[in-house]
């Protein structure tokens, strides 16, 4: 089985896919990181941060290599964003092309409360991050949300929302692992 769990930056996704690691066999793939890994290959990037930033047309690609790479696993939580937010608006992070690789049976959206996110986002001095608030963080995890019915459509998977209780990320992930244990 094939899950993905998202969420935007700063909701807690990495800590809470620690305590899944711990808690199943299932591999945990960073998309994002793969793609970087490739991008980094080739000498488009220097950062991860860059990715968004390439032409579509080059994400395209580098997505379709990482989907490809990933398809061929099983057991696997993929994490990832639901949408990419871009200078010139949202766009999928799972469009078709890699929906048709990946073969997704569940999608996990964790979320949590805007202020709690722009607070752990302005305590990470490791991310460069645009000019947030808690209304941009807001939209974009509604945004998340139609992003996840739209790729459920097309793929018959289920959607959970799963809300990441500052401090308490271990029952986010325990509501995972049981959906998990659920599907297999």
């Amino acid at each position: 089985m094939r899950a993905v769990v998202s969420g935007v930056a700063g909701v807690g996704k990495s800590t809470v896919l620690e305590i899944l690691k711990r808690k199943t066999n299932y591999d945990v793939i960073n998309f994002g990181t793969l793609m970087f890994e490739m991008a980094k290959d080739i000498n488009l990037v220097k950062s991860r941060d860059e990715i968004r930033k390439l032409s579509i047309d080059t994400q395209i690609n580098l997505q379709k290599k990482a989907s490809s790479a990933i398809g061929r696993m099983n057991d696997v939580v993929i994490d990832t964003h639901m949408s990419i937010k871009t200078p010139d608006g949202y766009w999928p992070g799972l469009p078709e092309w890699v929906i048709r690789e990946l073969k997704v049976s569940a999608y996990f959206l964790i979320e949590a409360d805007p202020g709690e996110i722009l607070k752990r986002r302005s305590n990470d001095m490791s991310r460069q991050r645009d000019n947030d608030s808690e209304d941009s963080i807001r939209e974009h995890q509604e945004m998340n949300r139609y992003y996840a019915a739209a790729y459920s459509v097309y793929t018959g998977a289920t959607v959970t929302f799963v809300q990441n209780i500052e401090g308490k990320p271990e029952i986010a992930a325990q509501h995972i692992v049981s959906r998990l244990m659920h599907h297999d």
